[in-house]
């Protein structure tokens, strides 16, 4: 049998840059909920990384802010402890002598005025003592229902400020989901409005600073053999899967709020369709690649009642076999209400109105409790035409297929047909694999690094937060007015009989990953 093509391709000593190194101007982040889960696992071990690889201003400071009886030295303790359990590398003790001292705590409430008065003044402090000369970063590591409060006690205690060229410069970072709803979702942005320019507003989607989706654009735009074929005229049908082996684990008080549509398909799945599907942007500018992506929102096809029942499947996994061992089902986890109607399945179909995708279906697919941990988007080709060696009707070619694997294998295939050694004539589906072996750059890292020099090409604006909603609101409604439970799957399967079944209606398959 012919082996599959592999190749590792090493990107550490390979560089053809974009864009000059970053300028980085001074400045104080402000974690607010500095001493949560959040900062605890991802933005200080992340900020830490960056200062390892020297993408720090030489003038920073942290600054934690939140109700734990915390000062300066206890503060760092907490940011060790997280460094040395969730870094993507080792804590260093030199670079940490180093680091440490960035770090400080102040302690107070998201809703005493006093506080805020204090927390100005702290920064005040760090101001003269690390040169930070007044730039502001403050990012809401809190609950959603805090995001108005907060921005309402930066307000009053005179530390937001428009933002003007010379002036210092005020950034605030919120995380996703923004609201749970249309509705919800346009009242925080309309709370934000109220205190920040859109140009400072940074809305984090962290799946979207993950390394092979910010590669996409570059595979698409910087190699001339992909976007000739990159249409409808080629392209069969596309497959993006986000599948999760875990549970609801610590998250299960927020997921039977959310569920997997919230969660996942509408910030990560349309983001990542979106790059998939774009058009060619003007310029790598923020804006240019912003617009670009919004124009695919806009171009989606509404779904109507008969769309969901059809074309939109949810589930909800039972209890099953996770690599052998067994694991509970989804209403038997603690937090987690016995009769809860939470889906924590998606799939769906859905079409892009355009010139270039006209007539070819895209199929979404996410859900916990799958057999494996997998990200990944396939493109599958035209079959070639029924002759030659595609003539025989029972056993026709497998099509060509790109795949882009986003978690946790980075890299691409592409599958192609060949044919297999000896004196007869036998066809097999290989792939060129392509695998980067780099120690990419965890998503946050990339996203702070973007909010500290300004950039947002990778952070979601206002009018696509809100074009994501409006598709995904009728869904919502549709499962709100119906009495149905979602359909059981075993956990360590694929999802729900129904999924399957909604792909074979076209004459499709999943992808088994």
């Amino acid at each position: 049998m012919a082996a599959p093509a592999n190749k590792t391709v090493d990107l550490d000593h390979l560089s053809h840059p974009v864009k000059e190194r970053h300028h980085y101007d001074p400045c104080i982040v402000v974690i607010f909920g500095g001493a949560g889960d959040l900062s605890h696992r991802k933005l200080i071990p992340a900020l830490y990384n960056l200062s390892l690889d020297g993408e720090l201003p030489p003038k920073f400071a942290i600054l934690g802010f939140s109700m734990e009886d915390l000062d300066d030295e206890k503060y760092r303790a907490f940011a060790r402890s997280g460094i040395e359990q969730f870094s993507r590398r080792p804590i260093d003790d030199e670079h940490w002598a180093k680091f440490a001292p960035l770090l400080h705590f102040n302690r107070g409430s998201f809703t005493e005025a006093a506080d805020y008065q204090n927390l100005h003044k702290r920064c005040e402090a760090l101001d003269a003592e690390f040169g930070t000369e007044g730039n502001r970063v403050f990012y809401l590591a809190i609950p959603p229902a805090f995001i108005d409060t907060c921005s309402e006690g930066l307000t009053a205690a005179r530390m937001i400020h428009r933002h003007e060229k010379g002036h210092p410069f005020a950034r605030v970072v919120v995380e996703k989901p923004i609201g749970s709803d249309l509705a919800s979702a346009s009242e925080i942005n309309a709370q934000l409005a109220r205190h920040f320019d859109e140009s400072q507003i940074f809305r984090i989607d962290h799946y979207l600073g993950k390394e092979t989706v910010e590669n996409l654009m570059v595979l698409r735009f910087a190699n001339a053999i992909f976007e000739p074929v990159w249409t409808a005229r080629f392209v069969d049908h596309v497959q993006i899967t986000v599948a999760e082996a875990e549970g609801v684990g610590t998250r299960a008080a927020y997921y039977d709020r959310a569920g997997a549509l919230r969660d996942m398909v509408q910030s990560h799945l349309l983001q990542t369709l979106c790059m998939i599907a774009t058009e060619p942007p003007n310029t790598t500018g923020a804006e240019s690649m912003r617009d670009a992506k919004l124009d695919v929102l806009r171009a989606l096809r509404p779904l109507g009642d008969e769309d969901i029942d059809k074309w939109v499947v949810r589930g909800q996994y039972g209890e099953g076999l996770i690599g052998g061992v067994p694991v509970r089902a989804y209403r038997a986890e603690p937090q987690i209400a016995p009769e809860s109607r939470v889906e924590t399945f998606v799939a769906l179909r859905c079409w892009i109105d355009n010139w270039r995708w006209a007539g070819v279906p895209f199929y979404l697919r996410t859900g916990k409790r799958m057999p494996k941990r997998s990200s990944e988007i396939a493109i599958y080709f035209n079959s070639v035409p029924r002759i030659l060696y595609n003539s025989n009707p029972r056993a026709p070619l497998a099509p060509n297929m790109l795949t882009i694997r986003i978690q946790p294998d980075e890299g691409l295939a592409l599958h192609i047909m060949s044919k297999v050694p000896g004196s007869q004539t036998h066809l097999q589906q290989v792939k060129v694999d392509f695998h980067y072996v780099t120690s990419t750059p965890e998503a946050y890292e990339t996203l702070l690094n973007d909010v500290i020099v300004g950039d947002q090409t990778l952070l979601m604006r206002r009018d696509t937060v809100k074009e994501a909603w409006t598709f995904v609101q009728p869904i919502l409604d549709a499962w709100g007015q119906s009495p149905m439970d979602p359909p059981i799957y075993a956990a360590g399967s694929w999802g729900p009989l129904e999924a399957a079944l909604m792909i074979a209606a076209d004459g499709r398959a999943w992808r088994t990953l």
